[in-house]
């Protein structure tokens, strides 16, 4: 981390499920802390939910009524589409007819709470962009450079004990579902240990990953951010902070 103070990386243990309106939270009090120490908080990363959920603040939609939410869970994905078509067509328009877990959570919010999920978006709370001074900067560095970085990353990775941080995983019998388990390389190591892949196939599966997961991404924040963000398309060797007009 070339010695500068990083929170919020690496925190939460594995077993634990994060979310965006956690995170955003316990952001707001490292901001708050940062702020009363007279400190200049930077805000760095790549996941665009989680820092639109900082901004913008979340849809406070209510609790799901648990046995709503088990009777739509056993439907067929078609059977659920058809019935959020009549119920909440807004969210259905939008949808992928085949996006189950979308579907559902869609239908699940309008029979719960007697209202659409646009309802709820549109009544956004929590967020502390009217409260700060903001000074954003989408990078967008070309792919290739951005690729090449991500392949060199994940042999670091390995060997740096990527492959020991994965068996301890393992050893804690975490369920398969648990997003700690999902994350990119962690299924490829883990068949390796097994004995069901060999080092070089996982590499190569680990890296192409990363690769599509930096894609979309790149796509999400040059695309969903707002349209006054200044966008800087240089590689980071290239940048000079000062040349920058943010």
């Amino acid at each position: 981390m070339a010695g500068i103070s990083h929170r919020l990386y690496g925190y939460i243990d594995g077993a634990e499920a994060c979310s965006a309106p956690r995170w955003a939270e316990d952001a707001k009090a490292e901001i708050a802390a940062a702020h009363a120490d007279d400190k200049l908080p930077i805000l760095v990363g790549g996941t665009g939910l989680y820092v639109r959920t900082l901004l913008n603040g979340i849809a406070p939609i209510p609790d799901i009524d648990p046995a709503i939410r088990a009777h739509i869970r056993d439907m067929d994905v078609s059977d659920a589409y058809a019935l959020l078509e009549s119920e909440d067509p807004v969210s259905a328009k939008r949808l992928n007819p085949r996006d189950s877990s979308r579907i559902m959570r869609a239908l699940e919010v309008v029979r719960s709470s007697g209202k659409p999920l646009h309802h709820w978006h549109e009544h956004l709370i929590g967020g502390i962009a009217d409260e700060i001074s903001l000074r954003p900067l989408v990078l967008l560095p070309p792919r290739e450079w951005l690729y090449e970085r991500c392949d060199r990353r994940f042999q670091i990775m390995i060997d740096e004990g990527a492959m020991e941080e994965v068996e301890s995983l393992l050893r804690k019998g975490l369920p398969d579902d648990c997003p700690v388990m999902r994350a990119i390389g962690v299924p490829e190591l883990s068949a390796v240990i097994r004995g069901e892949m060999d080092l070089g196939e996982a590499k190569v599966r680990a890296m192409a990953a990363t690769r599509q997961y930096a894609k979309r991404q790149y796509t999400w924040f040059r695309n969903q951010c707002p349209a006054d963000w200044p966008r800087h398309d240089a590689t980071i060797n290239d940048v000079n902070i000062n040349n920058i007009e943010i």
